[in-house]
């Protein structure tokens, strides 16, 4: 990746879209701009141009990431449209519920819009990123997609999706902490101290993932094999279940998704 990225909003998304790039993009290749330029000194510090000049920025790009918030998008767009080309920038949008017709309202049909839902596990190269795009990125897409890839994994859908790719990927990494910070609590009144279980908790998360994304099986079929006739697997998951386990998280998910039209 030879093309110059600038990230527009170092928050906490933006700013750990830029540390996870670092680990295959060198500092110079990459700009981050903020209102309050000084909370991107960590950034600076590891040798990434940062700035409050959001056109200055885009001007130097050749890959232009939008990573504000819904409410902020309309403002940041009327900035840099003046220096926007469709023939040389790519403008990917991580902004939540905020469609491509919509940007293109200030940009043109013309431009190449991406829609891309990463999380914050990006900073450690392990995001899951959903990625649309629109007519004139048709030809950027491989581009784009190769560039998330080096953080983590990446899918493709159709617009449609990206709300709920907003629950599974970005909410989702709360969800999951939640739930290791539940196991991990249980753990402590098991008797280990708390960052042990906290460690312990975590890993087995881990490489309960691993196991899944490695081997494609469903989860029953792991569960399966630790689950014996009257053991004490199957004793706590049927403890947890009658306490509606299953039934919170998918509530939960679509109590996220229900809110998130909300986020205009």
């Amino acid at each position: 990746m030879d093309k110059k990225i600038t990230i527009l909003g170092g928050g906490n998304i933006g700013s750990a879209i830029a540390k996870g790039f670092l680990a295959h993009i060198p500092p110079s290749q990459l700009i981050v701009t903020r209102r309050r330029v000084e909370q991107l000194q960590p950034l600076q510090e590891k040798g990434i141009t940062v700035t409050d000049d959001n056109p200055a920025a885009v001007k130097e790009a050749s890959i232009v990431i939008l990573t504000v918030r819904p409410g902020q998008v309309r403002d940041l767009l009327q900035e840099i449209a003046p220096v926007l080309e469709a023939s040389r920038h790519t403008l990917v949008s991580v902004v939540t519920n905020f469609s491509i017709a919509e940007t293109e309202v200030f940009t043109g049909k013309e431009m190449p819009i991406i829609r891309a839902m990463p999380n914050t596990a990006i900073e450690v190269l392990e995001s899951m990123t959903g990625l649309a795009a629109n007519a004139p990125a048709r030809n950027k897409l491989d581009d784009v997609q190769a560039l998330f890839e080096m953080v983590g994994r990446t899918y493709i859908i159709e617009e449609r999706l990206m709300a709920a790719a907003t629950i599974l990927n970005a909410c989702g990494i709360a969800y999951f902490l939640r739930v290791i910070r539940a196991i991990s609590q249980g753990g402590t009144q098991i008797g280990f101290h708390a960052p042990e279980a906290q460690m312990i908790a975590a890993q087995v998360a881990k490489g309960s993932a691993v196991l899944l994304l490695d081997s494609g099986i469903h989860p029953e079929e792991e569960i399966d094999k630790v689950t014996t006739p009257r053991g004490v697997t199957i004793a706590g998951l049927n403890e947890m279940e009658h306490h509606g386990l299953s039934s919170a998280l998918i509530k939960g998910i679509l109590a996220s998704f229900n809110e998130i039209e909300k986020l205009k």
